[in-house]
């Protein structure tokens, strides 16, 4: 072999070693956009990738929940059971059972998925059914709807008894098929 030849191998030799402390550098800098990427899902943008998919909801102050979902709104899903439909308010879930691997971002939803609890309350309330109002600390009211709030709805229970419920207590509304 000539100097150059051997030149040439060195040479070779530096640039794969170069590009092998490049690829260990990118692969640690990948594994780290893939963590702080993960950090930003939410539990609504992996349920909006489970829309129609039979679930299992851990609900405070209700328990087990299941059925198809069928919406998945600002703070708040639909689930339609066998007997029932439920609304029930996200803040409320304490684990979800067979939820797709995938999420969807909120930039991708629906401007009707923007609609916040209050929208579904209200829709409830025109409705003119009974449900049964879930509190998280297992309270529960069979109720029909009159007027909701900002962050309250307004229902009547027992004989004609105006009840106040706090959006924030709130765990689910069951529907009372």
């Amino acid at each position: 072999m000539s100097w150059e030849d051997d030149l040439f191998a060195l040479l070779d030799d530096l640039e794969q070693q170069a590009e092998a402390l490049y690829a260990a550098d990118r692969d640690a800098e990948l594994a780290d956009r893939s963590r702080a990427a993960y950090g930003a899902v939410t539990l609504a943008s992996r349920l909006m990738a489970s829309l129609d998919t039979d679930l299992r909801l851990e609900v405070q102050g209700v328990g087990t929940v299941a059925g198809g979902l069928e919406r998945v709104a600002d703070g708040w899903c639909v689930l339609r059971g066998p007997a029932q439909d439920w609304v029930v308010c996200l803040p409320a879930i304490s684990a979800v059972h067979g939820a797709s691997d995938r999420s969807v971002p909120e930039v991708a939803w629906s401007p009707v998925a923007r609609l916040g609890l209050g929208s579904a309350l209200r829709r409830l309330a025109d409705a003119g059914e009974r449900c049964v109002l879930h509190l998280r600390d297992a309270t529960s009211y069979d109720a029909l709807l009159r007027r909701v709030g900002a962050d309250f709805v307004e229902a009547t229970v027992g004989e004609g008894r105006s009840v106040l419920v706090a959006f924030s207590a709130l765990a689910a509304v069951q529907s009372r098929e």
